[in-house]
């Protein structure tokens, strides 16, 4: 008997569009984290539809070789890179002042830098605590503050998408950090398209499922196991894991015309996996055994 479970189908092509050709031409989008993995692939969609990219990380050699890339993608406009630590809000100021001299006050910023490493609660010093919080909350609400700040100064509408974790509703055992950064972003974007709607300003969060990527960090990529972007794995109620081209056409619809009135919510493209339970609960493990520690020593 053939096997009828099939999983969810394949995306088109990486070179396909979610919207029309030049959906975003003479707009100007900004993405922070944008020099590598998720980041660079969601800027490759926004340039795709004739945005004017700007790509910000802490990194200048990361952000060369990625401005190249994302320039020779077809239809893109111009593409520009700061180095910018988003952990300093004169540096925020700088990045902003340096896309709009470059092309005009961004239209759309995309919040995706973040950082993260897996830890057992009680491992976390303050300064590893500080340095994801520091980043993936405080950096995301210095940007998304400058852009709000100078577009109401101006008048002018704008989009935000800030990426976010689904462990922002479940909890993250082992990301105590994070988990609880990204409750905040995700909150940010609830409270903010309220406070920002009448002035034209929309804010959703957007958050990826299982992403593989060329730049992705070791211990991530040996947990994961997995040999290629479009494998089969059978732990995903998808039977596949996602391309990061899917990542970024849902990126470009949340901040496109076709989504002004969509604003305060956060879309999860997992393929349904942070949903996904098991009739009978399996055995509870540990998170420090979960990542090969010993017993707590202080």
């Amino acid at each position: 008997m053939e096997n009828p479970l099939r999983g969810l189908p394949a995306p088109p092509a990486l070179g396909a569009a979610a919207l029309p050709p030049g959906t975003y031409a003479g707009q100007v989008v900004l993405v922070t984290g944008g020099g590598t993995g998720l980041g660079k692939a969601i800027a490759a969609e926004f340039a795709r539809l004739g945005a004017d990219v700007v790509i910000a990380s802490r990194r200048a050699e990361q952000l060369k070789a990625a401005r190249e890339e994302l320039a020779a993608v077809p239809g893109a406009g111009r593409v520009a890179a700061a180095v910018c630590d988003i952990r300093d809000p004169e540096r925020v100021a700088e990045v902003f002042d340096a896309a709009q001299a470059a092309f005009g006050l961004p239209d759309v910023l995309v919040n995706n830098a973040a950082a993260n490493f897996p830890a057992p609660a009680e491992d976390l010093s303050p300064n590893a605590w500080r340095a994801v919080v520091d980043i993936t909350l405080t950096g995301t609400w210095f940007m998304t503050r400058e852009f709000g700040r100078r577009h109401l100064t101006a008048g002018t509408p704008g989009s935000i998408v800030n990426i976010g974790a689904s462990y922002a509703w479940t909890g993250g055992p082992g990301f105590a950090h994070s988990s609880a950064a990204k409750a905040g972003v995700k909150n940010l974007v609830e409270t903010l398209a309220v406070e920002w709607g009448p002035y034209g300003i929309q804010i959703n969060g957007l958050v990826p499922g299982l992403f593989p990527h060329a730049d992705m960090t070791e211990d991530i990529r040996s947990g994961l196991e997995r040999a290629a972007p479009d494998a089969k794995d059978a732990r995903q109620p998808a039977l596949r894991v996602g391309a990061p081209r899917e990542l970024g056409w849902a990126a470009t619809f949340l901040a496109s015309p076709y989504a002004r009135f969509i604003t305060g919510h956060t879309l999860v493209v997992d393929g349904a996996n942070w949903q996904r339970r098991s009739v009978v609960n399996p055995e509870v493990v540990p998170v420090r055994t979960q990542l090969g520690r010993g017993p707590f020593a202080p």
